[in-house]
C-alpha cells in the first residue's frame, strides 16, 4: 500500500479533484466546506486498475495553515502536485514545490485542473510550458503532466492510469521490522474508544500487540486496526492505518505522536541535521536563532547550533545541531522542514544524521565535520561502524534502529564488520548470531579491547593490595566498570571463555592469580593447625585463629576453602567439617532424626559448637529442623 499527497494552491481544486478520483470528499470540518478551502488534513483512498489500494492525503493549500499541512506531507510515497490551468503557478505553489523538494518526495503526478475553466488551447500549452520551466532542478522535474476537469470527468481516467503506471516504478517502502506510526489524527468512536490515525512506517502492526506513546511513554494495546475503513489484522509499512487503542484515553495522545513498540524507540531533545536553506530565503540561519521544526506529523520549538560556519546563508547547505524544547522521536536519514516562527517562512530543511548526539559538539571542530559527513554520504558499512562505536555495547536491534539501515543492507554491512574483526556480535555461549532481532550484544572490537584491559587491569591492582584474597567480589568489580548487568556479564563470560578470569559466582581473579604465603605466615598456619589438632570437635574460636594467624591469613584460608567458618564464631578445619557431616547423616540414617544433645554427646563437645553446627547444615541444605531434632533434607 502506498500514500500519495495533494499539494498546490488553495483555489487550485485539490478537493474537489480527490473527490472526483475517490467519490470521497476529504474535508471533514464544516467551515472548510462553508469556505471551499482545506484547513486541515483530508483523508480518502483509491483502488487503481491493477487492485493496489493507495490512501491519499489532502493537505491544505492556504499559506495560513502551511503548517498543517506539513504534519501530513511526510509519510506520502509521492505527490499529485495540482495547479490550476486558469491560474497558473502561483507562489503558494512554489513554496508546497519547495518543500516537497526538501522531503524528497520521489516524485508524482502534475495535474492541470480546471481545464474547462480554459477555452483557449494556447493558454493552456502555455501554462503547461511554465509547470515544466517552475519544476527543472525539483524532484518532479520528470514527473508527467495530466489536464483534468473534475467537474466534467475529462482526465479523470487518463490521471488515475497514470499514476498507476507511476507507482508501479517505485519500490515499495521497506520493512525495517521497527514499526512506527507518527499520529496525525486523534479521535472517538462511541463503543470503542480512542483511534489515531496515520501512516505506517518502518514495519507491521498486529491485532493484540504492546504498543508504546512517545515521547510520554504510556503503554497500551491495539483492539482493532483499519486500512481504508477496512478491518485489518495487520497493518503493513506506508499503508494509511486507524489504530484502535485501549486503555488510553483521548487526551492522553496528541498529533505529532509516535506509536512504537515498546523499547524500538527513544526520544531526544537534540538532534544533528543536515540542513539547505532555501535560494529565496529572507535571512540567513544564525546561530542560537529559534525555529519551528516538523517532522514526521510533529511540530516543535528548537534552538539552532549552526555547526562549521558563522552562519547559513540562503542557498548553501551545512550543518545544524537542533535543540527542542519537548522531546522528539526521529531517526537517522528522516527528513524534516524548518521555519521561521515569525513573520512566517519556510527556510529549509533536510534530513537527520544522528538522532542522539552525545553532547553539544564544538561548533568549528575538524574532528565532528569529518564525523558528519561520514554519516550522511557513508557506505551502509561506514555508517553501522560509525554507529556501533557511538553505542559502545548495546543490544543488535537498538543499534540496527540507531543506523537507519534497511534489514538487507544491515545484515551485509553487520558481516562484513565481522569479518573483518572490527564488530563483536556477543551471545551469553559465544556464539555469534548475526540477527537483527537477537537480543545479543554487538560492540567494536576496540570498544571491547578496552573494556576488557580495563577489568584486566583493575583485577591486577586488586591481586596486588590484597593479595592473600582469592577475588574481588563480583558486585565490587560491576559497580567499577559501570556497565549493563547484560553486557557486564557477556564480558565476564568471554574472559573466562578465554581462560584469562576465574568466575567463581561472587569471587573474580586472574587466572593465574594464586595465593601465596610467606615462611612466616606458613609457620603461623602450622601453630594453628596443631591448636585444631588439639581438640578437633571443640575447635578454638574464630577470634583465636586470627589472633594466631592474623585477619588477612585466616580471610585466606576461609576462601580457599581450609577452614569452614559456621558461625560468627565457630570454625572447623575442612577435613572436620567433612568427616562430621559424614557422620551426621550416618546417625540419622540409622535412627530417623537426630537431636542437639544427642549430636553434642556424640562428639563428646558443647552446646556451643553442637548448635553452631547443626544450625550451618540448616542453613545449607544438608537438614532440616523439626522441633527439637534435625533429619536429613531429601
Amino acid at each position: 500500500m502506498r500514500v500519495i499527497g495533494t499539494a498546490g494552491h488553495v483555489d487550485h481544486g485539490k478537493s474537489t479533484l480527490v473527490k472526483a478520483l475517490t467519490g470521497v470528499h476529504p474535508d471533514r470540518l464544516k467551515e472548510e466546506r462553508e469556505r471551499e478551502m482545506t484547513i486541515d488534513l483530508g483523508f480518502a483512498w483509491l483502488t487503481l486498475p491493477n487492485n493496489e489500494e493507495i490512501g491519499i492525503v489532502d493537505v491544505p493549500g492556504h499559506r495560513d495553515f502551511i503548517e498543517n499541512m506539513l504534519a501530513g506531507v511526510g509519510g506520502i510515497d509521492a505527490a499529485l502536485f495540482v495547479i490550476a490551468a486558469d491560474e497558473g503557478v502561483m507562489p503558494q505553489t512554489r513554496e508546497h514545490l519547495a518543500i516537497l523538494d526538501i522531503l524528497q518526495i520521489q516524485g508524482g503526478v502534475v495535474v492541470l485542473t480546471k481545464v474547462d475553466m480554459v477555452h483557449d488551447p494556447d493558454w493552456l500549452d502555455l501554462v503547461e510550458e511554465d509547470v515544466h520551466q517552475q519544476l527543472i532542478g525539483t524532484v518532479l522535474e520528470e514527473s508527467p503532466i495530466v489536464r483534468v476537469s473534475s467537474t466534467s470527468g475529462d482526465g479523470i481516467n487518463e490521471l488515475v492510469a497514470t499514476l498507476a503506471d507511476h507507482l508501479a516504478e517505485k519500490p515499495t517502502r521497506h520493512d525495517y521490522g521497527r514499526p512506527r506510526l507518527p499520529v496525525d489524527r486523534v479521535f472517538s468512536i462511541a463503543g470503542f474508544g480512542t483511534v489515531v490515525t496515520g501512516t505506517l512506517l518502518d514495519g507491521q502492526f498486529n491485532v493484540g500487540d504492546e504498543i508504546e506513546i512517545l515521547p510520554a511513554g504510556q503503554r497500551a494495546r491495539i483492539r482493532g486496526l483499519q486500512t481504508h475503513r477496512k478491518k485489518e489484522l495487520t497493518a503493513r509499512p506506508g499503508s494509511r492505518t486507524a489504530v484502535n487503542i485501549s486503555g488510553i484515553n483521548t487526551d492522553q495522545v496528541l498529533r505529532g505522536n509516535v506509536i512504537a513498540h515498546p523499547g524500538d524507540y527513544h526520544p531526544s531533545r537534540r538532534i544533528d541535521v543536515q540542513f539547505h536553506l532555501l535560494p529565496d530565503a529572507n535571512l540567513s540561519v544564525k546561530h542560537n536563532s529559534e525555529v519551528k521544526l516538523f517532522v514526521g506529523a510533529a511540530e516543535f520549538v528548537a534552538r539552532v547550533r549552526v555547526i562549521g560556519v558563522e552562519e547559513v546563508k540562503p542557498g548553501d547547505e551545512g550543518w545544524l545541531q537542533l535543540e527542542t524544547i519537548e522531546p522528539v522521536v526521529v531517526m537517522r536519514g528522516d527528513h524534516y522542514i524548518l521555519r521561521r516562527p515569525s513573520p512566517g517562512e519556510t527556510l529549509g530543511g533536510g534530513k537527520v544524521i544522528d538522532p542522539f548526539p552525545k553532547r553539544r559538539y564544538k561548533r568549528f571542530s575538524k574532528e565532528v565535520l569529518t564525523r558528519y559527513e561520514a554519516l550522511s554520504q557513508g557506505t551502509p558499512k561506514e555508517i553501522l561502524l560509525q554507529t556501533v562505536i557511538e553505542s559502545k555495547a548495546a543490544p543488535i536491534h537498538l543499534v540496527a534502529g540507531k543506523s537507519a539501515l534497511g534489514q538487507q543492507e544491515f545484515g551485509t554491512a553487520l558481516s562484513e564488520l565481522v569479518a573483518a574483526s572490527d564488530v563483536l556480535v556477543l551471545t551469553g555461549s559465544n556464539q555469534e548470531n548475526l540477527s537483527s532481532t537477537s537480543p545479543n550484544i554487538i560492540a567494536s572490537n576496540r570498544y571491547w579491547q578496552l573494556e576488557t584491559e580495563k577489568v584486566i587491569a583493575m583485577l591486577r591492582d586488586y591481586h596486588q593490595r590484597f593479595p592473600l584474597r582469592l577475588g574481588m567480589p563480583r558486585e565490587e568489580l560491576k559497580n567499577r566498570v559501570d556497565l549493563s548487568s547484560q553486557v557486564y556479564n557477556l564480558l565476564l563470560a568471554d574472559l573466562v571463555f578465554k581462560k584469562e578470569i576465574d568466575d567463581s559466582g561472587k569471587l573474580i581473579a586472574l587466572s593465574t592469580h594464586v595465593i601465596k604465603f610467606s615462611s612466616q605466615q606458613s609457620r603461623q598456619i602450622d601453630v594453628l593447625n596443631a591448636e585444631f589438632g588439639r581438640s578437633k570437635y571443640s575447635p578454638p574460636s574464630v577470634k583465636d585463629c586470627q589472633a594466631i594467624v592474623g585477619d588477612d591469613v585466616y580471610s585466606a584460608l576461609i576462601d580457599l576453602g581450609n577452614l569452614v567458618q559456621v558461625s560468627p564464631d565457630v570454625v572447623f578445619r575442612k577435613d572436620t567439617y567433612e568427616e562430621m557431616v559424614s557422620i551426621l547423616r550416618d546417625l540419622i540414617i540409622q535412627v530417623g532424626s537426630i537431636s542437639a544433645a544427642q549430636f553434642r554427646d556424640y562428639f563428646a563437645t558443647s552446646r556451643k559448637y553442637a548448635l553452631a553446627f547443626l544450625e550451618y547444615t540448616d542453613s545449607v541444605g544438608i537438614t532440616i529442623r523439626e522441633g527439637d531434632i534435625r533429619i536429613l533434607n531429601k
